[in-house]
């Protein structure tokens, strides 16, 4: 049976067409059942109805401060739709100790950066301000401090001299539509593990996957 996985977004969902995209394979062992914004403007919600997946919009603004009245109703959405995995694909609000650790395993993230290196805003500006000569993205468990949790996948590009966070952004995003659905693949197959702080998982490492950067020929 494939696992029921629910999508979390407040914008354009770029991250959550690769995972609808993904799924739409018979030996995925995942489907995407809803996706839930917290914003009515959201305009990953088009792009997840144009694709048959079910939305739900939770406006997050009516509840101020008051997280976990928020969560009450995401919850009952979640249950509504017998959500196992969730993926939150650029979802900009905070959750609650309780939340978090109620799916703790079961819901995934992904930052911009190598985490731990450059967790928060702006991530691929404080990578270029750090002079860092690789960046990429992580695809890791959620857990209540933010940007942080086992990492499950990570992927890296090369950084330029001439790069700007504009145009580094750019290569990262297009590594995190490849990663982001290998790592549900992974979770939701049941190749992954937690040894306390620490992501284990089936899949191999290449020992010859190598980027070294800059090329000095």
């Amino acid at each position: 049976m494939k696992r029921r996985v629910a999508i979390l977004i407040s914008g354009r969902g770029s991250n959550m067409a690769a995972l609808i995209e993904a799924a739409r394979s018979k030996d995925f062992p995942a489907e995407i059942v809803v996706v839930i914004s917290n914003r009515a403007d959201a305009g990953g919600l088009d792009r997840a109805r144009a694709s048959g997946i079910p939305t739900v919009t939770i406006e997050s603004k009516p509840f101020g401060k008051d997280r976990a009245a928020f969560e009450a109703v995401l919850q009952t959405a979640l249950d509504q739709h017998r959500v196992e995995l969730i993926c939150l694909g650029g979802f900009m609000r905070l959750f609650t100790a309780e939340f978090v650790q109620r799916w703790f395993g079961r819901m995934l993230n992904i930052h911009p950066s190598l985490l731990p290196s450059f967790p928060g805003l702006e991530p691929q500006a404080q990578a270029l301000r750090a002079g860092v000569k690789i960046s990429g993205a992580t695809v890791h468990f959620v857990i209540p401090e933010t940007d942080a949790g086992p990492i499950v996948m990570q992927g890296a590009v090369a950084v330029a001299d001439a790069d700007t966070p504009d145009t580094l952004a750019e290569r990262i995003l297009g590594i995190e539509h490849r990663i982001y659905p290998e790592a549900l693949r992974l979770l939701a197959s049941g190749q992954v593990r937690l040894e306390g702080d620490v992501c284990k998982t089936l899949a191999k490492a290449n020992p010859d996957d190598t980027l070294i950067s800059p090329a000095t020929e």
